[in-house]
């Protein structure tokens, strides 16, 4: 898991903005989530009731292969404990890259399977951002759904002014830090939504130029930091 401590707040509000970019194309281009287990699930078992086979399958494989992340990030993980976080977020990003480019390759070619090889690859891609980024501000959150981070950021705010007879003056840094990455998703909810609709396929390419920019911006803090 990436140590928070050491990671600027971009790097928070850039993932959230790809997760929420990505599970809206994915649900417009493949009427699936891929990032988001609840979801599927649920959509999962209304492909069964209606008899939808086919887009049972595609459930069932963004289901998998997001979980398949989750466990390739912990691996990862270890083969880079002790060391920096920053490698590690090199690596998840640049997986990232290549993943998504495949998988919008897919789709713009009509390969037989592109559809299934579209939602593997967007559903590995956010798997593994999820599993490696679970932390941020001492707080658990996650960057591809906001179920949790929603009550979570009610619950802080009002522990905060209920629990206490006068409320603190000035913000709380885990409101400000949860309600950026709530309002970085959304945004990226809304401009993928508006992309794809709008572009279909071409506007789900728009998430690559964010991770490209993360990924330069943060191989140029590494050597910064060697110099």
């Amino acid at each position: 898991m990436l140590e928070d401590y050491r990671n600027p707040k971009w790097i928070f509000l850039g993932l959230a903005f790809v997760g929420g970019y990505s599970d809206a194309a994915s649900f417009i281009l493949a009427n699936t989530f891929s990032g988001h287990v609840t979801g599927n699930i649920v959509l999962t078992a209304v492909s069964v009731a209606a008899h939808d086979w086919e887009i049972f399958s595609r459930r069932v494989l963004a289901l998998s292969l997001f979980l398949t992340g989750t466990i390739l990030s912990v691996i990862l993980e270890r083969i880079f404990a002790g060391k920096s976080s920053w490698p590690l977020l090199s690596v998840v990003l640049s997986l990232e890259v290549v993943l998504l480019s495949i998988a919008y390759f897919a789709l713009t070619f009509s390969l037989a399977v592109g559809v299934k090889l579209f939602v593997s690859c967007t559903a590995l891609a956010m798997g593994l951002q999820n599993g490696v980024w679970q932390e941020a501000g001492g707080i658990t959150v996650h960057s591809t759904y906001i179920t949790g981070m929603t009550t979570k950021l009610l619950t802080t705010g009002a522990k905060r002014y209920i629990s206490k007879a006068v409320p603190e003056v000035g913000p709380d840094p885990k409101i400000r830090l949860l309600s950026g990455i709530w309002l970085a998703f959304i945004a990226g909810v809304a401009l993928g939504a508006g992309l794809v609709s709008s572009f279909g396929v071409l506007g789900g390419l728009g998430v690559l130029p964010v991770l490209l920019a993360m990924l330069v911006r943060q191989s140029v803090t590494i050597l910064r930091r060697l110099r």
